[in-house]
């Protein structure tokens, strides 16, 4: 009777193991789907307007002659200024949380806050950087504006991606690093950053594609529709590919749909060099460490 229930028990395990296995393939198979219809039909109604000309001309009233040279050199500005402010002070708040501060009740705060601000619409982070940086700081509608606002917005992302690298890093190598004669900074330099690289790359490329493909606060910040030259200062006028592409949409010809299609490829081929340069540097280093 004993083995009889235990069969039956190992039965109805096996079946459910079974049954949340086909959930998971079909829940796979369903987004990879939509994946798949999606980028079918970028690529085939924007293939055929990607050209040279495409990528070098500024934003212009006939189709033929539309180019997305000036949201492609703004967007590449915007992330050279965010991603070091944005990584910098991402990377050194996490070390500071990790390895300096300690577990009270003010720390648990701010962590908490931290975590929650990584959640927050990025309307807000727009509406912080029109009040503080715009008005404020008295920086205007500038590219300036735009960066640190992006900023703003992915870094409780990178401060919450370098704490879990960070925290990923064993307590020994800490401990035999001291035991050594190091000092804590020299221990966090040497041994923790190298060792927790991987990760923090990895979030902070992540959070840096998230900010190559945002509109809404830029809009609010002052990026322009159309403009037709390209930054030459911090603070320049200056416009990025997401809100190119959204002024292509919004236009009533259908052929505008295909520029945007266009714009569109070239922004996933920006985003997918940046992930690749992510997946390099975490295998380099993982092979290291």
């Amino acid at each position: 009777m004993h083995q009889k229930v235990d069969s039956s028990l190992i039965k109805r395990k096996v079946t459910k193991n079974r049954l949340f296995y086909f959930i998971f393939i079909l829940a796979t198979l369903i987004s990879l789907s939509f994946l798949v219809i999606l980028i079918y039909r970028i690529l085939s109604q924007g293939i055929g307007y990607l050209n040279i000309d495409f990528l070098r001309n500024f934003p212009a009233p006939y189709i033929d002659k539309a180019g997305i040279f000036a949201g492609l050199m703004g967007s590449i500005f915007m992330i050279a200024i965010t991603a070091p402010v944005s990584i910098i002070l991402g990377v050194s708040t996490a070390l500071y949380l990790e390895e300096y501060a300690k577990d009270n009740k003010f720390t648990r705060f701010i962590q908490v806050n931290v975590q929650n601000l990584a959640g927050v619409p990025s309307i807000v982070f727009g509406l912080l950087g029109l009040t503080f940086f715009v008005y404020i700081m008295g920086f205007g509608y500038t590219l300036i504006s735009g960066a640190l606002t992006m900023s703003l917005l992915v870094l409780p992302v990178i401060v919450v991606a370098s704490q879990e690298a960070i925290r990923s890093v064993p307590q020994e190598l800490r401990e035999a690093s001291i035991g050594m004669g190091a000092t804590r900074w020299q221990t966090i330099w040497r041994i923790v950053l190298p060792t927790s690289i991987p990760g923090i790359i990895t979030g902070s490329i992540l959070a840096l594609s998230r900010a190559i493909g945002e509109t809404a606060p830029l809009i609010i910040v002052g990026a322009a529709a159309a403009i037709y030259t390209i930054p030459d200062s911090f603070l320049s006028r200056y416009t990025v590919m997401p809100i190119q592409i959204y002024s292509w949409t919004a236009r009533p010809q259908e052929e505008w749909q295909y520029v945007a299609a266009a714009g569109i490829i070239v922004l996933l081929i920006i985003l997918l060099c940046m992930n690749a340069i992510a997946v390099w540097i975490r295998n380099k280093f993982q092979k290291r460490y």
